[in-house]
């Protein structure tokens, strides 16, 4: 028989501590709602004063059923609720396996400090006196006030405890406490052992890439600003395919994935390519398809009243914020200090809103986070007035440098100076692209407030000539300038955007040269053309070998063409494989066709594949076959094939079925496919549950597509009541819909005021929508000037993929490009 020591014991160690946490977190928020006091609570609860403090602190053991009813009844709560919690607390308790601790990844959760995860801090005046003369401890955090976020992030820690492998992205704006939503919603697996790694060392994307494969069971994956791990232009792809690997394999569970993003960044990476533009972000989006919660940037009244409960007792911090924050409810943006960083990028000295916006325009533009101090310097002096240029002292830098790195009420500072960690090689070793930027100089990171407010604000804008030349001299980043070259060619600064790229390509990007060898091929230099891309092929660029070949073949070139596909075929390039599958079968080698057509497995590989079968007296039978056969491979194009050949059998029920599996690979097309599969049928209703149940799921673009299905339906009350609703989930792109519904029916005032605020924010397609309402009213004076607005703010592709430009081409009017100023480039070399 057990003693009464064994017996706590074994009720400890069987204890869920997640839903302890949680049954925890819910009775501290009813108890400083209440306003009731420690010593009413003891009174009315009967209970001692360290009887409450460890009922409500985590980490202490479990309170008793009778220490837990005692303080429900003491708020007015009926008790049953926090007892059936309590119950399945230590009922529910999972199993603990630990991982050897010297090779796991990260340290455990425990070890870690909120702010070496980001967390932003919130500091008061005393934590501020003591970084700045020397002294350690911890920064203060102020309590913690849960949204309705918090419970979706606390369900999916319970079902990581209890060995269910899950990912969840908190989508919000800068400062509106993400990142604490998820350190907190982590502290129950704390003291179950579990570790947390933060992919950082030597950067994000490279620590992501090389050691996601050695993460162990038992792990909190923290991807904070995840567009530094999933939007890496050439490794975003595959870190999420790491991941997804990660997550689905059960021998490597349970793990929790947990990130952040901004919305305008999970905006770029769920929605669908425009027709004929490479998918960029294929294998993110079907990453995080259901699996984003949007984080809002107010606090509502009920948080707002626990908060307040906080401050009466004791909390200066929440008390602080709330004296700014009751009115506008963007707690969290207070306690982050974000105002006060506006206020000082505002009314700061011109040099240092000169810098300030050189950063911004140098983050929006693609630069990394961490910007050189001779590029801001450099990149400020054409962003500054004759007269205040004219005003500068000697030592101009160094006092708006000092200016900047001081801190707003001990928080942030508008921008501050990081320290590098050194890139540790062996003797004599120099990696590619690397040779310049071993000794960078000083390095400056902008607040994230700024560099988001600045997202909006200048995002219409053109740097001037000082940021494009800084960037040449002083960027060393060979993705960087790649991006900054991208930048200049959507703003249709030809010249610049090539001298980026040529710097870039020397520095060893390969996707620089191949895009240089573009540029040569678009003025006619055939030799430098193909030059580039042989380099970009050899340096990596596994797709420049399908442009090369389509080069040499242009030129007369045959062998020399095969044998670039061949190489682009074998690195793993559908492009290339398909060319090859067609020269192949145009020469007789019908064997040869089906191999590099099979091989290459994509939607233009199936469709010729089905082609060349049917062609060669296979018929109709023949390519369905073939279409069958690539469909079990996960072929998305194989898969509507095969749902359209059940829908001729009049096989409905399995055409839904092929819909499902393309929707489930997260093939969007495949859910409006079979919504409207539905409507056929006759079932407006079945259809319409098809978006619904999507966008409860967490798919707010679910509703656009139902307003979609509405307006065909010429439902243009329901149609316009959905786009308000996906509106209202965040979905830019609903609002421009709408806008067109209120021009269709004559509003045109309401559809000026739905696409103003989106211009505001430098949305280059309502501006693009805006100037048609108001060409089409003929109030358009000079066509030319309207469109070069849309230019200046990176528009080039949304005119290239737009249907209508009313005769507009930004070549034929500025055929040498624009100079950053504005004004048309004279011919250059």
């Amino acid at each position: 028989m057990m003693n009464t020591g064994e017996h706590a014991a074994v009720l400890e160690a069987e204890v869920d501590e997640v839903e302890l946490a949680d049954l925890r977190a819910r009775l501290r928020d009813a108890v400083a709602t209440s306003g009731l006091t420690q010593t009413q609570i003891a009174a009315r609860t009967k209970l001692g004063r360290t009887t409450i403090y460890a009922a409500l602190k985590d980490g202490q053991p479990a309170p008793s059923p009778t220490t837990v009813a005692a303080l429900a009844r003491a708020v007015d709560l009926p008790p049953a609720e926090f007892l059936d919690q309590l119950r399945r607390a230590q009922e529910d308790a999972v199993s603990e396996t630990h991982s050897d601790d010297d090779q796991a990844q990260g340290k455990p959760i425990s070890s870690w400090d909120p702010h070496d995860l980001e967390v932003h801090p919130a500091d008061t005046a005393a934590d501020a006196n003591r970084r700045r003369l020397g002294l350690s401890g911890r920064r203060t955090l102020p309590h913690y006030v849960r949204r309705d976020h918090d419970r979706l992030l606390a369900e999916a820690v319970v079902e990581a405890a209890k060995g269910n492998s899950n990912l969840l992205v908190l989508v919000g704006s800068s400062s509106t406490g993400k990142t604490r939503a998820c350190w907190e919603a982590i502290q129950p697996l704390a003291p179950k052992g579990w570790r947390l790694w933060h992919p950082f060392d030597p950067t994000r994307t490279h620590a992501a890439l090389e050691d996601l494969r050695n993460v162990q069971p038992r792990t909190v994956v923290w991807l904070n600003e995840s567009q530094h791990y999933l939007g890496d232009p050439q490794h975003g792809e595959y870190i999420a395919a790491a991941l997804h690997d990660l997550l689905t394999q059960p021998d490597r569970g349970p793990i929790l994935v947990l990130g952040t993003l901004w919305p305008e960044y999970a905006h770029r990476y769920t929605s669908l390519p425009r027709p004929d533009s490479p998918d960029r972000h294929s294998r993110t989006r079907e990453l995080l398809a259901g699996r984003t919660v949007a984080v809002p940037d107010t606090f509502d009244m009920h948080a707002l009243r626990t908060a307040a409960a906080f401050a009466r007792g004791g909390d200066q911090l929440l008390a602080s914020a709330l004296t700014r924050a009751e009115e506008h409810g963007r707690l969290a943006q207070e306690l982050a200090g974000a105002p006060q960083l506006l206020n000082r990028y505002q009314t700061g000295s011109p040099a240092a809103r000169a810098v300030i916006e050189a950063a911004m325009d140098a983050r929006r533009l693609g630069a990394g986070i961490n910007l050189p101090q001779a590029f801001l310097t450099d990149a400020a002096l054409d962003y500054l007035s004759d007269h205040d240029y004219d005003e500068l002292a000697e030592d101009w830098a160094e006092q708006v440098y000092a200016e900047l790195a001081s801190p707003v009420h001990g928080k942030q500072a508008p921008l501050r100076r990081v320290k590098l960690r050194p890139r540790h090689r062996a003797p004599g070793m120099t990696a590619v692209g690397h040779e310049r930027d071993q000794r960078p100089g000083p390095m400056f990171r902008l607040a994230d407030y700024l560099e988001q407010h600045g997202r909006g604000i200048r995002s219409l804008k053109c740097p001037p000539a000082s940021f494009w030349h800084a960037a040449h001299d002083h960027i060393t980043s060979p993705d960087d300038l790649l991006n900054l070259s991208t930048a200049a060619e959507h703003r249709h600064r030809l010249q610049w955007a090539q001298c980026l790229c040529l710097r870039a390509a020397e520095a060893g990007n390969a996707e620089a040269m191949l895009k240089l060898a573009l540029m040569y091929e678009r003025k006619g230099d055939e030799e430098g053309a193909q030059t580039a891309c042989l380099q970009a092929a050899e340096a990596g660029a596994a797709r420049a070998w399908a442009v090369l070949g389509r080069m040499r073949e242009e030129t007369g070139d045959v062998e020399g063409a095969e044998y670039a596909r061949e190489q682009g075929a074998r690195a793993g390039d559908p492009a290339s494989g398909v060319a090859l599958g067609w020269m192949r079968y145009n020469s007789g080698d019908l064997e040869g066709a089906e191999e590099a057509f099979l091989r290459a497995n994509n939607d233009v590989a199936a469709r010729a594949l089905a082609l060349i079968r049917s062609l060669e007296g296979g018929g109709q039978e023949s390519a369905d076959a073939t279409y069958r056969e690539m469909a079990q491979a996960g072929n998305a194009e194989a898969i509507w094939h095969v749902a359209l050949q059940r829908i001729r059998a009049k096989d409905l029920q399995g055409a839904e079925a092929a819909y499902r599996q393309a929707a489930e690979a997260g093939d969007v097309g495949a859910q409006q496919q079979l919504a409207r599969l539905r409507m056929t049928a006759g079932d407006r209703d079945g259809a319409e549950a098809v978006y619904k149940n999507a966008a409860e799921a967490g798919d707010a673009f679910a509703l656009n597509h139902l307003a979609s299905l509405r307006e065909e339906a010429r439902d243009l009350e329901g149609a316009e009541a959905a786009y308000r609703q996906a509106v209202d989930a965040g979905v830019t792109e609903a609002r421009r819909h709408l806008a067109r519904l209120r021009v269709a029916v004559g509003d045109r005032a309401g559809a000026e005021a739905l696409l103003m605020p989106l211009v505001e924010a430098g949305d280059v397609q309502a501006l693009l929508r805006l100037i048609r309402i108001r060409e089409d009213a003929g109030e358009v004076e000079d066509l030319a000037a309207a469109y070069k607005q849309v230019v200046d703010g990176g528009g080039i592709p949304a005119l290239f993929f737009s249907f209508r430009t009313a005769g507009f081409s930004p070549d034929e009017q500025w055929p040498h490009g624009l100079d950053p100023d504005g004004t048309p480039s004279p011919p250059w070399q």
